[in-house]
């Protein structure tokens, strides 16, 4: 199969215009010159997208597929009013209701042109919609406890469920990590024991880091909304209280009880670091996943990412919780996110290229799947995505990728592959999916949670 389009981006070599890439097999053969690839395989059937680009799928580095049907609900709140909300919704969901709710958020993530999610779910919603949609993904098992009594069943019990959403999968596309709680959620014994159960059986781990103000103070001073509300909440006794004040920030907590011990982490937000949180993280080869318009949404603040990159962290884009962004929308992630860092950082003129890495090969370094997917490059899985870019809004412009980073949304997204196998083009479905029905099922569920 040749797609072929007004231009090609790799992503890591220069834009080819009136290109194409073969695919065959579920990988990328070859790639070059429209008139070329026609002459060299005379046989294979044509993809023609015209005025549109040709690029690597985008790789959504951190979500929760399964808070997809909240969007919407919770609107024009600071974070802390939110996740109080969010839980509040949460008691009203059942357990069918968290895969529905996951496949409209992989549906969501198809449609946007996001071929790889990394997904932190406790109740593995996330897990099933991404095998049974054909995305590929990362899947994290979430577990934090804060009675230190209660560690030990809280990582059977995570285990025990790695296992066997483990055998659910196809491994080829879809790997399980394992995901320590939010500092404010988690007694700190967990990240050593998770760093030993990652280091153990080679699992990725992620986890939600120095996110927001409230955290950064909850940890380095003992005071801020979270423990206020931990006083009315039964945690159980604690031989060490996390609420008291520690004196560090929420980095070198985690570091200090072992949280980047294992070989592959990811780390989220990171919106609250200084210069030695970032020299710390460069040395465990911890990844970065930035969140803009989560961190806008909530009011949690703008994350240093010209820091990040100066430092040489390996750093992707997240669109977060869909109940905070109300959509999945990398394009307007990388938009966000670079007007957000030019309006902040000065000194340095993020690009749209450098938004673009970090949406693609960005994404998958920081996953450490970039000898697979991130890049259109011979050998690698054919993840490509096609983007219309013949409105009148972009088809002045000679360069596709400020076009692309400045211009498009979501929308504008004609034609989403993973592994070679179509599965969604603009208006049309190719999946193992009754939408339909889905849709109806999202529609009576989204009824409960506005009671």
């Amino acid at each position: 199969m040749l797609l072929c389009a007004q231009y090609v981006l790799p992503v890591t070599s220069d834009p080819i215009v009136g290109g194409a890439v073969l695919v065959r097999d579920g990988r990328i053969r070859d790639i070059g010159k429209t008139e070329m690839l026609r002459l060299r395989y005379p046989d294979e059937e044509v993809l023609d997208y015209g005025t549109a680009a040709i690029m690597p799928g985008l790789i959504d580095l951190h979500t929760h597929m399964e808070n997809s049907i909240m969007r919407g609900i919770v609107h024009d709140v600071p974070y802390i009013t939110w996740l109080a909300s969010v839980a509040a919704l949460s008691a009203k969901m059942e357990v069918s209701d968290w895969y529905d709710s996951a496949i409209l958020g992989g549906l969501d993530a198809l449609a946007s042109g996001i071929t790889c999610v990394a997904d932190i779910t406790t109740t593995g919603a996330a897990c099933t919609a991404a095998q049974k949609l054909g995305l590929r993904g990362v899947v994290y098992r979430e577990v934090g406890v804060m009675d230190k009594r209660r560690i030990d069943y809280a990582m059977r019990a995570a285990e025990n469920d790695i296992m066997h959403w483990s055998q659910e999968v196809d491994p080829d596309r879809i790997s399980i990590g394992i995901a320590p709680a939010p500092i404010y959620m988690c007694h700190p014994a967990v990240f050593g024991r998770v760093s030993e159960l990652a280091t153990r059986d080679d699992l990725p781990v992620a986890m939600h880091l120095a996110g927001s103000r409230e955290e950064y103070y909850f940890v380095k001073r003992g005071s801020s909304s979270f423990s206020v509300h931990g006083e009315s909440v039964r945690r159980g006794f604690l031989e060490i209280p996390p609420w008291l004040p520690t004196g560090v920030s929420p980095v070198r907590y985690a570091l200090n009880w072992g949280a980047f011990e294992s070989p592959n982490v990811l780390a989220i937000h990171c919106v609250h670091t200084d210069e030695e949180d970032v020299k710390k993280l460069k040395e465990y080869n911890v990844a970065i996943a930035v969140c803009p318009r989560c961190n806008a949404q909530l009011g949690m603040g703008v994350a240093p990412v010209d820091e990040f990159m100066r430092a040489g962290l390996r750093v992707g884009i997240g669109t977060d919780s869909p109940a905070a962004t109300d959509s999945t929308d990398m394009l307007s992630e990388m938009r966000l996110g670079m007007l957000i860092q030019r309006a902040v950082n000065v000194g340095r003129f993020l690009d749209s290229e450098s938004m673009l890495e970090m949406a693609t090969i960005g994404g998958a370094r920081a996953l450490k799947l970039d000898d697979e997917i991130g890049s259109l490059e011979i050998g690698k899985r054919a993840d490509i995505i096609a983007v219309d870019l013949s409105s009148s809004q972009q088809s002045p412009s000679t360069n596709p990728v400020s076009a692309m980073v400045n211009t498009c949304t979501s929308a504008d997204v004609i034609m989403t592959m993973v592994d070679g196998k179509t599965l969604y083009e603009r208006d049309k479905w190719h999946i193992d999916v009754e939408v339909a029905k889905h849709i109806a099922r999202v529609i009576e569920i989204r009824g409960k949670l506005r009671l």
